[in-house]
């Protein structure tokens, strides 16, 4: 049943409202708790419980922080980390190259270096050696060093980890892993199969900190301290929100707390890398997304692999301004690099059509680099499960985006061990994979089916979701930042979308080329200001434009705009419908 009885908007989608017992769950919140409609809606939404409201609108990290040691290998980890520290071993860390690798790398050097050690940074690249450990460099590593603890990579690294003879290693990961693990000293990872499944929402960050906060417990023990581990929260922070891993249960406090020392600034590479960025507003969720996230990712991606790794962890700030700025620009290459392959994937995936379970695009000469964001950008065309692969030789090198409830990790792994893929894995969410080429249609025929079962084929690829109806004169600022307080919003918790009924339009200009700037109301009340970005890639703009005194309906999400120091509500407007 549609919302508003909106079946196909201006942008061709279908709207859907709260369901029955979401709306009956939110009325008991109303009058338990005495919140607002809308931000008892977004509660009952999460399914949480009027008892739970206050506590989910401040969440403490000292009350959902996990003990550490409900993690497998857990205590044998940081009992030979803080071994190494105590024997003065050198110690090596090898670290996958997005901002999840990065961040946990940087976890560890930031706090060796508080216990006046350094460490040794290795992060593979990503055209040279591919994803994880490798056996050369595994084995180079362990000639000089007694540990190696690889971070982000490693659970499925079998061969590379038994190269490393002459040292031990330690495992802290997130990826799913198989069902026999590499013979490690300790492997660590909330996804392993013997695990029940509690902290999978966990990126590889947030299990180095766990490892960490482990490392002090055994240090308070012996009597001793370690660094402040509040301080580094803005890695961790950086690196839940840069891997989309869902911001629910300690998740949550870990960004909300890590945002907050993020805007503190005392972090050079941090600092710097928001002023190229040109950042001016306190930090949010959508900033480490999509400002700082892509532009830590770009050294990875198409420059050098330990840029960001280096980033995060210097302390001068010269050498942050100068590593922020070549990242900057590697940023701005990686974006003409990623238009080319997304106009190539996405007329090859429409060709295919955006019913089936999967959505997928292969080419020759795609750039490795950038297949995970264009799968992205499929997978959000067609709110489908999306795989983007780059040609070369003969091998096809990969990787996939999922959407809510469609788990594409075990797939993956289901067909590596089927022989259909070289090699392949990651989590629920996000996953890469190697194929020959000969065996790429069939690869992804089984993918789909597999996809299948789990009903990713289901979704509406038009469907919008609202979580209720608002008023103009009930979008206030103290509603939008109350309703901040159920946040951070992102994977797993989407930022809460309202739908304005009826709306007339008062006012209508462009911004720039392809933005426009709207006010509307009800005609009981003054206007509110809205703006839809990217207004003229489709219909949205040209319709509203010239409007002609037409009512819609209106569906967006509530905004802050901040200019000179004067705060307003404005609707970010997504689509409209005729009234």
């Amino acid at each position: 049943m549609s919302f508003l009885g909106v079946h196909s908007s201006l942008s061709g989608r279908r709207w859907i409202g709260p369901d029955v017992e979401t709306t009956r769950a939110a009325e008991l919140l109303a009058q338990q708790t005495d919140l607002p409609a809308a931000v008892c809606g977004i509660l009952a939404h999460r399914k949480v419980p009027p008892e739970e409201a206050q506590a989910f609108l401040a969440p403490s990290l000292s009350a959902l922080l996990p003990d550490p040691r409900s993690l497998r290998d857990m205590e044998k980890a940081a009992s030979r980390f803080l071994a190494a520290l105590d024997r003065r071993e050198k110690i090596a860390i090898f670290a996958d190259y997005d901002v999840d690798g990065g961040s946990s790398a940087a976890l560890l050097l930031c706090w060796l270096r508080a216990m006046d050690h350094e460490a040794t940074l290795y992060i593979p690249d990503r055209i040279d050696e591919g994803y994880g450990p490798n056996e050369e460099a595994m084995a180079r590593l362990a000639r000089d060093h007694g540990l190696i603890v690889c971070v982000d990579c490693g659970t499925l690294s079998h061969g590379p980890i038994a190269a490393a003879q002459e040292a031990d290693v330690v495992v802290l990961d997130h990826h799913l892993a198989g069902e026999t693990l590499p013979d490690a000293h300790a492997v660590v990872n909330p996804n392993r199969q013997d695990e029940d499944g509690a902290l999978a929402h966990l990126c590889a960050a947030g299990v180095v900190f766990l490892m960490l906060v482990e490392a002090g417990r055994q240090l308070r023990a012996a009597g001793r301290k370690g660094p402040d581990l509040m301080s580094q929260l803005d890695l961790v922070a950086l690196a839940t929100v840069a891997d989309v891993a869902p911001l629910i249960g300690v998740n949550r406090a870990f960004v909300r707390q890590g945002l907050r020392v993020m805007g503190w600034r005392d972090r050079a590479g941090l600092a710097a890398l928001a002023d190229v960025a040109r950042m001016d507003t306190a930090p949010a969720a959508y900033h480490l997304g999509y400002m700082l996230g892509p532009r830590i990712n770009a050294g990875g991606r198409i420059g050098q692999a330990d840029l960001g790794a280096r980033l995060l962890s210097c302390v001068d700030t010269h050498e942050a301004g100068a590593l922020a700025e070549k990242l900057d620009r590697l940023n701005a290459e990686r974006r003409e690099v990623e238009a080319g392959v997304q106009a190539a994937a996405l007329a090859q995936a429409e060709d295919r059509g955006f019913d089936a379970p999967l959505v997928w695009a292969a080419g020759p000469g795609w750039h490795p680099g950038v297949v995970g964001i264009v799968a992205s950008r499929l997978k959000e065309a067609a709110n489908r499960p999306a795989i983007v692969i780059g040609i070369e030789d003969g091998i096809g090198k990969g990787s996939g985006r999922s959407v809510a409830g469609v788990d594409l990790g075990a797939p993956i792994q289901r067909l590596a061990a089927e022989g259909l893929l070289i090699k392949g894995g990651g989590h629920k969410m996000a996953a890469g994979l190697t194929v020959a080429e000969d065996k790429l249609e069939a690869a992804m025929a089984r993918l789909s089916e597999l996809l299948a079962k789990q009903g990713a084929h289901l979704a509406g690829a038009a469907d919008l979701r609202c979580d209720g109806l608002l008023m103009p004169q009930a979008a206030t600022i103290d509603l939008a930042d109350l309703i901040e307080t159920a946040g951070p919003f992102g994977a797993g918790a989407p930022a809460p979308r309202f739908a304005f009924a009826d709306m007339q339009i008062r006012f209508a200009k462009r911004v720039g080329t392809n933005h426009l700037k709207i006010s509307f109301g009800d005609g009981s009340c003054g206007p509110m200001d809205a703006i839809l970005f990217g207004a003229f890639d489709g219909p949205l703009g040209p319709a509203l434009e010239a409007h002609g005194g037409a009512r819609f309906h209106l569906a967006g999400r509530l905004d802050i705009n901040s200019w000179r120091g004067r705060r307003s509500v404005q609707l970010r407007l997504e689509d409209a419908a005729p009234a």
